[in-house]
């Protein structure tokens, strides 16, 4: 039997899905590749918050998924949003790459005074370290980020590192240090999505990356706790056990964070509903700030 495994179109999508094929040809099983257009990929004009967040990268391959249309499919572990369908099961969580973010640019750094990123998070994570910058929203595949940062429409822009170090591409500029910068959850990771089925979840059990499972679990935890999607910033880290987690204004002006380690996902719950409470004046303006009912 062939495995028929979805995916996205864009370079990078492709890229993480023949990994995983990859990996389950390694293991002596068939699987074909079938692209799936989401609405994240074709309304490219607009906010993310505006068209439902990370999540329309999703939507369009869980539907597939529930349709029989394929058997699974390959996603940025940090576009699948918290709440889930019912019929449908995370088998595979990959050995995590760089959680970080990278700062593209090709003029000197000091010299960057306009950078481009649709994230809420980067955007006030980097308002709050140079108050100064102007952040202009930049949506798009990495290539076309990468396009407009050469054409000069931006000084620099910020994209994960894992992507370009999955696309085989090396860009001027540096990583941000993560307890800076902190990540967006499960930023790095790679998981498979196939419907509720063990026989099918157990073909793709072997790719599990136990560690990486767990901190990921444990992010997400505390971002179910916090609430506020894509459309609050938020960074949130655990690397071993380790938990940054962080809720900024719009403007990076103030923020709440918890440094913890934390052992179990209970425990990351526990964090996550503290730092909801801490941060509900910040969670509130933002969906004021955006017009997001909660």
């Amino acid at each position: 039997m062939s495995l028929r495994i979805g995916t996205r179109g864009s370079a990078l999508a492709l890229a993480q899905t023949n990994k995983v094929v990859g990996m389950l040809a390694d293991r002596g099983i068939e699987a074909e590749i079938v692209t799936i257009t989401t609405e994240g990929d074709t309304a490219t004009g607009v906010p993310l918050h505006a068209i439902g967040g990370q999540g329309v990268f999703v939507r369009a391959l869980d539907d597939a998924i529930l349709r029989g249309d394929i058997d699974a499919a390959v996603h940025s572990m940090k576009d699948i949003p918290a709440a889930r369908p019912a019929g449908l099961t995370c088998c595979a969580v990959l050995e995590r790459d760089s959680p970080a973010d990278f700062l593209a640019h090709e003029c000197p750094l000091d010299a960057v005074s306009v950078v481009g990123s649709s994230s809420t998070r980067r955007r006030a994570q980097l308002l709050r370290d140079a108050p100064a910058l102007e952040v202009k929203q930049l949506r798009g595949n990495v290539d076309t980020r990468i396009r407009k940062l050469r054409e000069g429409q931006y000084d620099a822009v910020v994209l994960a590192e894992a992507g370009l170090e999955r696309l085989g591409l090396r860009l001027p500029g540096e990583p941000l240090p993560t307890d800076r910068f902190v990540p967006s959850p499960n930023q790095g990771t790679v998981a498979v999505v196939c419907r509720d089925d063990p026989a099918v979840a157990g073909t793709f059990a072997p790719l599990d990356h136990a560690p990486t499972r767990l901190d990921v679990e444990i992010e997400r935890a505390v971002m179910e706790e916090v609430g506020g999607g894509c459309f609050t910033p938020q960074g949130i880290y655990c690397r071993d056990g380790n938990l940054i987690a962080e809720v900024l204004a719009l403007d990076g002006s103030r923020w709440e964070r918890i440094e913890r380690h934390v052992a179990t996902v209970g425990e990351a719950r526990e964090w996550g509903r503290a730092l909801r409470v801490q941060a509900a004046a910040l969670i509130r303006e933002a969906y004021t700030a955006l017009g997001v009912k909660p």
